[in-house]
């Protein structure tokens, strides 16, 4: 006989995680899965840049207070491009700022709330498909780690499991979604050594782009632009340290012992459909986007704050309207937020093809950015982020 919620979620991510984390605020139960162990999930180490948004949620609902006790928070960047550093001041134009916070941290403390609330967190349990999806009553059947199965009965199905989702065929079958792959992609170093730059440095340069960030005052972390096919292990430290300098003119980075490397490539996606019947898509499930304008986790993080409320009015009041309009509320920000990416990953970026006459564009196009008040305004109120509920 299936078991039987009120919310089966499908990943224990960010987005899982707050969702199961609201939810119990409202008094809505929920089961949350996820296949892999909670080592795997704590430790492995992703980037995060976290929108005033995203960190007054995790404040305010109780979900993190280390977000601002250990976050960095940030109240600019710099673009970097023809030799010269511009500081792009959120403060200053829009009155915000953001927060380096890695995923991994926000997760560790996403854990920490659901356990103690006494959350029934399933690790190691494989979803394999959904069920009735046009039903009241979808159906997930499961795998345990002992290879027994298992089925959850649920009013809503949620799809948080990320890029390679399982409920996304029961939502969308064959029609797929909108996509976009780039020729490039980042070369990522993490290495112990203090900051280099008290913010993000984006770098345009002759060389290729390259970011300069931090995850902590004993670690950095910095990308350069690369060929989506480099082998992680084609340079020596020494290499890297050279090209990475040499995107990043009138910085001198600090060295240290490069302990992980990585090539992230770049891809846009957005389903065709992000609903059906009672079975949802919210995160990378639905969306993914290049990670040049730190948008990814706080994307997740927004369609969680809508579909709470779509679900309250739902399960609580009976009232569909919010549940049905879900996927075209939350596509007015995504497709922002794609935009937005898209736009700082083109302006940044040498595209293969470029010529000279691209060269110079591309620097017209950022001094119209740092030399605007408009301009700067614009890249400060996306980078920020927008309002959850819009």
């Amino acid at each position: 006989m299936p078991e039987r919620t009120r919310v089966a979620i499908i990943g224990a991510g960010p987005a899982g995680l707050l969702l199961s984390h609201l939810l119990d605020q409202r008094g809505i139960a929920s089961v949350v899965l996820d296949s892999r162990t909670l080592e795997e999930i704590e430790t492995t180490i992703r980037a995060g840049i976290l929108e005033q948004g995203t960190v007054e949620i995790l404040h305010e609902t109780k979900a993190s207070d280390r977000v601002l006790t250990v976050g960095q928070r940030h109240e600019g960047i710099e673009l970097r491009f023809d030799g010269e550093g511009h500081r792009i001041d959120f403060a200053d134009t829009v009155g915000r700022a953001v927060w380096l916070y890695p995923q991994h941290e926000v997760l560790k403390d996403l854990v920490a709330a659901r356990l103690a609330a006494g959350q029934d967190l399933r690790f190691g349990v494989r979803a394999e498909r959904v069920e009735d999806a046009d039903s009241i009553r979808p159906r997930v059947i499961a795998k345990d780690s002992d290879g027994n199965t298992l089925q959850i009965q649920a009013d809503v199905v949620v799809g948080a499991d990320g890029s390679r989702s399982v409920v996304r065929e029961a939502v969308s079958g064959t029609s797929g979604g909108h996509f976009r792959e780039y020729p490039f992609a980042w070369f990522g170093i993490l290495c112990e050594a203090p900051p280099s730059a008290q913010e993000l440095i984006y770098s345009n340069s002759p060389n290729g782009f390259a970011l300069i960030s931090q995850r902590s005052p004993e670690v950095q972390r910095m990308y350069f632009q690369c060929d989506p096919e480099t082998d992680t292990e084609a340079y020596t430290e020494g290499q890297l340290w050279e090209i990475l300098q040499s995107r990043v003119p009138g910085t001198t980075l600090k060295e240290g012992p490069i302990f992980q490397r990585d090539v992230l490539r770049f891809r846009s996606f957005v389903a065709h459909e992000m609903r059906r019947g009672r079975v949802v898509l919210v995160g990378d499930a639905a969306h993914t986007v290049p990670p040049t304008g730190a948008k990814g986790m706080n994307l997740a993080v927004a369609d969680v704050v809508l579909l709470t409320d779509a679900l309250h009015a739902l399960l609580l009041d009976n009232d569909e309207t919010l549940f049905d309009a879900f996927p075209d509320t939350a596509r007015r920000r995504i497709w922002k937020a794609q935009h937005f990416s898209w736009w700082m990953t083109n302006m940044l970026h040498l595209q293969p093809e470029a010529n000279g006459f691209d060269r110079m564009r591309q620097i017209g196009e950022l001094r119209s950015v740092v030399e605007s008040t408009a301009g700067r305004a614009y890249l400060s109120e996306a980078y920020t982020g927008w309002p959850l509920r819009c």
